[in-house]
């Protein structure tokens, strides 16, 4: 039971990334990115190729990061430049990944056991060699997670991510400071298909595997995540608890959580229903199904449907 529920958490916290890339695009930039389905699985055909080819692990992860930006890049120059709406600008990238993903590493690659990811590098071993195989992963996946989590927080304090914030919210403000809101767009899609890509190579260090079709319903995991956790916490911030944090200096950042915050508990408590369902005795291959079914009741029960998502 421990091991199953560290196992979860692992997983929440890997998958983490993907709900920060949604986090960005649906609630912040008010885009609706199907790229992410193509994006994910690129950053992890990039890095089992990288791996099978004996490069460094931990080289692979700025590699996934650059090639996500990448995809993000076009998304948002199609959308941007050449006036493509946005529903469209996410189904041409997603599409023509999946023939990018096959050309890369075909429809499945597997890497060697032999083989060192970032959870079995000499240097991760160095330092954590006497936990378990599991415990280095909760370990690394914690600390990179974490990582990336404060960069947004800083990042989205500054002119730059302020700006960004604004595009979504008051597109009209950004032209009245003389900003190009193409440009911050673009910029927007970049970040978020980068945390995507980079979640798909962390994934893949996980399972040592690509697989073509993993990305199916990457999206929906994000959504779900984002809202599951943006309810919490707003359930949370309502709360008796919230006001005694409140009253404690040291813990005065728990009563008002920022939105990176709510999407690492929505993605694990997502994760974690997840695999409730699974542990009922339902198949794993009913896993989509699952997953989608998951995201109506959330939906249903947080009481946002169609264009509500936005924002939440």
């Amino acid at each position: 039971m421990q091991d199953l529920l560290i196992s979860t958490l692992i997983q929440g916290l890997i998958y983490a990334l993907i709900s920060f890339g949604v986090y960005i695009t649906y609630s912040i930039l008010d885009f609706p990115d199907l790229g992410v389905d193509g994006t994910f699985p690129l950053g992890a055909a990039i890095t089992a190729v990288l791996l099978t080819r004996g490069v460094n692990a931990w080289l692979t992860l700025p590699t996934a990061i650059l090639v996500g930006t990448l995809a993000g890049l076009f998304t948002g120059l199609i959308h941007v430049r050449l006036k493509i709406r946005n529903l469209l600008a996410g189904i041409i990238t997603m599409t023509a990944l999946f023939s990018v993903n096959l050309q890369i590493a075909g429809s499945n690659l597997a890497v060697d056991r032999d083989t060192d990811t970032i959870f079995t590098s000499p240097a991760v071993m160095a330092l954590f060699g006497d936990m378990t195989l599991m415990g280095r992963k909760l370990v690394i996946s914690l600390l990179l997670v974490a990582a990336v989590k404060v960069l947004l927080d800083l990042y989205f304090k500054t002119k730059s991510g302020l700006l960004l914030r604004a595009v979504g919210d008051n597109a009209g403000l950004v032209t009245a400071l003389a900003k190009d809101r193409g440009s911050v767009k673009i910029l927007g899609l970049a970040i978020s298909n980068a945390l995507v890509a980079l979640a798909g190579c962390i994934v893949c260090h996980d399972l040592r595997s690509y697989s073509a079709t993993m990305g199916t319903g990457q999206l929906v995991y994000g959504l779900a995540a984002v809202i599951i956790g943006i309810s919490t916490f707003r359930f949370y911030e309502g709360s008796p608890l919230a006001r005694m944090f409140r009253s404690r200096k040291a813990l005065r950042w728990l009563g008002a959580p920022a939105g990176t915050t709510a999407v690492i508990v929505g993605s694990v408590l997502y994760k974690l229903c997840i695999q409730i369902a699974l542990s009922m005795g339902l198949p794993a291959n009913m896993m989509k199904l699952i997953t989608a079914m998951l995201f109506l009741l959330v939906l249903v029960l947080s009481g946002r449907k169609g264009e509500e998502i936005i924002h939440a």
